[in-house]
């Protein structure tokens, strides 16, 4: 006979063969192998093995192919691919350019005392110094209007009256050039020998063979990081901007590092081609560009598990409240602000036009919420005529009593929410700048969100405490949500973030804390069926028992 097995264990089998197999690919990334016998012919030699004097040139041109002409930057006449630098040049921009054009960089590696075009072993890589992206609307002062410095109004209205069309830094739906003002490049400091049968695909595009030899040798691995390239670093571009200034940097990496960087580059760019803007993809780069290569693989972990625990309490969340039937000892206020809050901040997300990894998952909470208020309020929709009818399910007496706490509950804390509430919505409409009246008012709804929120938590723990029990909490759904703050917390303290951010993460684990307190305080006989009709697992056992 076969076991009975649960959804539950299924998931987590899934979830450690996904993280195994992860593991694996991971590790088919990084390490490469070598060749055995140097002398042998399937062995692939490193051009820079016998230490010859190179050049670094850097040109620009309005064509990948340096079609048309092609201007000299920059130049490093004794580069050596093992020492860091960074230097600051100013590019002058084509006529071209400065209407909405685009510029290239083509970035050379050759043997000193030759030109580029005259140097057979020459090694080069082409980088676009332009992008297109929709310009930033202006934030102003909703009270007194003001959006620009004197001198900028002025500067727009002469480029205004120049081009008659409206001026950067107008609202515009449309794509304008934007410049990238810092170029990274690596290139591969190990002398590392590769075995031709052995040859990573993702290498091999990279790879260029040294012309006029014997022996297999392998020219410098040059690369161009665009993951570097933040929106954060963009400068638009107008008829004005006649010089701008451009960050060269350069270091030596890694092979591992390299393989690794090519596989996370080719991603950010699919999902470019999938239909994502350059500012989803800015949200990616940062994950891989501000954070230690050990510090990021931690990371994936703890998220993995982070994810695993989501979806725990969403399973356990989903199933509690599909067979719920009475809202005895649960606080339908905190329901209420629950479906209140997550809708906010689902607002907000999509007026920042936040990533789409980020706001379809907070749509999709939006709606469990708003479902979550219909099970709660016992509301039942019929349509007749097409139109929709809400019915509204009577309480007993048992519920009644619940409310009457949850009703006492919230009226204490609305002596503490609402001025503070109103005091920060007036301060932000003062004192701050924002895009229009409707950022403002979604701004100001998610920072009392954000402030507020732990306060709503707060009507459960005195419904619990007048009842004197905890038996209707979703303990399980309770457990996963902790373990993931938990995670949040670690996260919050190792990682640079705001002090709000760390509060909040400080606040949700007092209020669990008190949960587990209560819990300790007010037992489960796990024997019999509580005095609502629910056993220890949640589920309904028919007629209660007689105390």
């Amino acid at each position: 006979m076969f076991l009975k097995t649960s959804f539950t264990t299924v998931i987590v089998g899934v979830f450690v063969v996904y993280v195994l197999h992860t593991c694996w690919v991971m590790y088919g990334i990084v390490y490469t192998k070598p060749c055995d016998s140097p002398d042998g012919d399937n062995c692939i030699t490193p051009f820079l093995a016998s230490n010859p004097k190179l050049q670094l040139s850097i040109y620009t041109a309005l064509r990948p192919n340096a079609e048309g002409g092609h201007t000299l930057i920059h130049k490093e006449e004794e580069f050596d691919v093992n020492i860091k630098f960074e230097r600051i040049v100013n590019v002058s921009l084509p006529k071209k350019t400065r209407n909405n054009g685009t510029l290239y960089a083509l970035i050379f590696v050759h043997r000193a005392g030759f030109t580029p075009w005259q140097d057979q072993n020459v090694v080069h890589l082409v980088a676009q110094l332009t992008t297109y992206m929709v310009p930033k609307q202006p934030e102003i002062s909703l009270i007194s209007g003001e959006d620009q410095t004197q001198g900028q109004k002025e500067e727009a209205q002469q480029k205004k009256r120049r081009h008659g069309k409206p001026a950067a830094g107008d609202a515009s739906d449309h794509p304008v050039s934007h410049w990238r003002s810092r170029l990274t490049f690596n290139i591969v400091g190990d002398h590392f020998l590769f075995d031709k049968e052995y040859l990573p695909s993702d290498v091999h595009r990279h790879l260029r063979l040294a012309p006029n030899v014997k022996k297999m040798v392998y020219l410098p691995l040059l690369f161009v990081d665009e993951l570097s390239n933040r929106v954060k670093d963009l400068v638009e571009v107008n008829s004005t901007s006649m010089e701008l200034p451009l960050t060269i940097a350069y270091d030596s990496i890694s092979l591992g590092r390299l393989r690794f960087w090519i596989h996370m580059q080719d991603a950010v760019y699919s999902l470019q081609q999938f239909g994502f803007t350059e500012k989803d993809a800015d949200e990616i780069k940062g994950i891989f560009v501000d954070t230690n290569l050990y510090f990021l693989a931690l990371t994936f972990f703890v998220a993995a598990f982070h994810l695993l625990f989501d979806f725990l309490a969403f399973k356990n969340d989903i199933s509690f409240w599909k067979q719920k039937k009475s809202m005895v000892g649960m606080s339908s206020k905190a329901v209420l602000w629950r479906c209140f809050s997550t809708i906010v901040i689902f607002l907000y997300l999509f007026d920042e036009q936040t990533s789409l990894l980020v706001l379809i998952p907070a749509g999709v909470g939006s709606i469990i919420e708003v479902w979550k208020v219909k099970k709660a309020l016992k509301i039942q929709v019929s349509w007749r005529g097409g139109k929709p009818t809400f019915l509204f399910g009577k309480l007993d007496e048992s519920e009644r009593r619940t409310g009457e706490y949850d009703t006492l509950a919230m009226k204490y804390l609305s002596y503490l929410l609402y001025p503070l509430c109103i005091g920060g919505a007036v301060y932000a409409l003062v004192f701050l700048r924002y895009k229009s009246w409707y950022s403002w008012l979604i701004n100001s709804l998610v920072n009392g969100v954000y402030a507020f929120g732990f306060l709503f938590m707060l009507p459960q723990l005195f419904v619990n405490y007048k009842l004197k029990s905890v038996a209707h909490l979703p303990w399980k759904a309770f457990m996963y949500k902790a373990f993931n703050t938990f995670i949040d917390d670690v996260f919050a303290f190792i990682i640079t973030m705001p002090t709000s951010h760390r509060l909040a993460c400080f606040r949700d684990d007092v209020v669990f804390l008190i949960y587990l307190y209560q819990r300790w305080l007010y037992p489960v006989d796990k024997t019999r069926i509580n005095e609502y009709g629910v056993s220890y697992d949640e589920k309904p056992k028919g007629k209660k028992h007689k105390d």
